[in-house]
């Protein structure tokens, strides 16, 4: 978001052109609706699936505080989510995965990686 936000300004060299809120608009509901999906995700509405993260926003690089949507954009990073739920799932609760085992995703990606780097060489 903090690149799509940045690049937009630099283009137009226009520091207003694409602000915090339409920004997050654009990685919600607007990305749903691209992929076809705004009926199912992309906004917390009765009959959708309940997809949300909780940033952690008691880092000094979050305080103070005086426009979330700006924070999230610009300010926050992927270690500052706290939780993770989708379909109403609660995947990471206190930066903790619950859902997969870490061991055997970093086992498989380096399989794969081994096997990239094989197919590469012939």
């Amino acid at each position: 978001m903090d690149l799509a936000a940045k690049l937009h300004k630099a283009n137009t060299l226009n520091p207003t052109v694409l602000d915090a809120k339409m920004v997050l608009k654009m990685a919600t509901i607007d990305a749903a609706g691209v992929i076809g999906l705004d009926h199912m995700i992309g906004s917390l509405e009765t009959g959708k699936q309940a997809d949300l993260v909780i940033i952690e926003v008691r880092s000094p690089h979050m305080v103070p505080m005086y426009h979330p949507e700006s924070h999230i954009v610009y300010a926050a990073k992927g270690s500052d989510v706290r939780d993770v739920m989708v379909a109403g799932n609660i995947l990471v609760r206190n930066g903790k995965l619950l859902a997969m085992d870490m061991d055997e995703i970093i086992h498989n990606v380096n399989e794969i990686a081994a096997d990239l780097v094989q197919g590469s060489e012939v």
